[in-house]
């Protein structure tokens, strides 16, 4: 059965599942929970399918090989001359950095106290603090995230809440995501526009910017919930606007697909579904993946700063 329709019946049903998919669409996979691989782990804030669940009390040391600036600079100019011909008004821009891990996935997962930790073995691990969809309810929720910063007390809030170009970007996302959710539900609205919060990591603590939106569903949502899915992916929050046609640029200007990064992870309990963008991702090969919006008053430097400040595993 095609996967779409397979989760409308699974809806429909009320049969639990997990389902990953990749940015391009091209490699979703989907499980009913009570026949999940022991090769998917997941813990979908707090909901996981790892019966050991033992956290680890480790402080994992990340040995970093520094972003190509050459690579990166080339990307960025690229992406500027798309947003300066009108190509597109936002592009998320992703690059690769080499580390040097003291400890496997295994135990990653389990040292994990980010909001999602996904591990699917042989593939990558994610540890990712931005849910994309809920649904309760009958309510559907998103919460787009654009705007981080190294947290250094009251005045990195300050900071990043005044800053022109993360004003705008996230702005823009804002409104992407609202009309995704419009096409799937009706009487959209923005609950809480860029709300402040503060991510633990083994070496630093995160600020970040994100805002709430929900819609109202129709009451026979749960047969339709493959459609449902599948008309708001790929996630705006990580490809652009206008979002076709950016996610068309990202193809060119990355030069590599993406694969399981930046696509999503979704859970449903039978009832509710919970979901998250995979992003703190760390790829087969040990590259740690990251990213950022870049718009026409981005600075070359701070984008590539800030696509290293997002290279970290969130334990405590």
């Amino acid at each position: 059965m095609e996967i779409k329709a397979q989760i409308n019946q699974w809806g429909k049903e009320g049969i639990p599942f997990v389902l990953l998919t990749d940015f391009e669409l091209q490699k979703p996979i989907a499980y009913p929970l009570s026949n999940c691989p022991e090769e998917l782990k997941f813990n979908f804030d707090g909901k996981t399918n790892d019966a050991s669940n033992r956290s680890l009390s480790i402080q994992p040391k990340l040995e970093v090989e520094s972003v190509d600036f050459d690579r990166f600079k080339n990307k960025f100019e690229l992406s500027q001359k798309h947003l300066n011909r009108g190509d597109s008004y936002l592009i998320n821009l992703t690059d690769k950095t080499r580390i040097k891990n003291e400890l496997n996935f295994e135990q990653l997962f389990k040292a994990s106290n980010s909001k999602y930790t996904i591990w699917l073995k042989g593939e990558f691990i994610s540890f990712s603090p931005e849910t994309f969809v809920r649904i309760q309810n009958g309510i559907i929720s998103t919460f787009p995230m654009k705007g981080t910063i190294e947290h250094q007390g009251a005045s990195s809030e300050k900071e990043l809440k005044n800053n022109l170009k993360e004003q705008s970007e996230h702005a823009t996302v804002v409104d992407l995501l609202r009309n995704d959710l419009s096409s799937v539900s009706k009487r959209v609205r923005v609950e809480n526009y860029r709300y402040y919060e503060v991510l633990h990591t083994s070496e630093k603590q995160i600020g970040q910017i994100s805002s709430k939106i929900t819609g109202i569903l129709q009451d026979d949502y749960h047969s339709k919930l493959g459609d449902l899915i599948f008309n708001l992916l790929p996630a705006g929050s990580i490809c652009g606007a206008p979002k076709d046609k950016t996610v068309r640029l990202i193809a060119e200007i990355e030069g590599e697909p993406r694969g399981y990064y930046t696509g999503v992870a979704f859970y449903f309990d039978g009832t509710d579904l919970d979901s998250c963008v995979l992003i703190r991702y760390i790829d087969k090969d040990h590259y740690y993946r990251s990213g950022g919006g870049i718009t026409f008053m981005s600075k070359l430097e701070e984008e590539y700063q800030e696509l290293k400040n997002k290279v970290y595993v969130p334990v405590v």
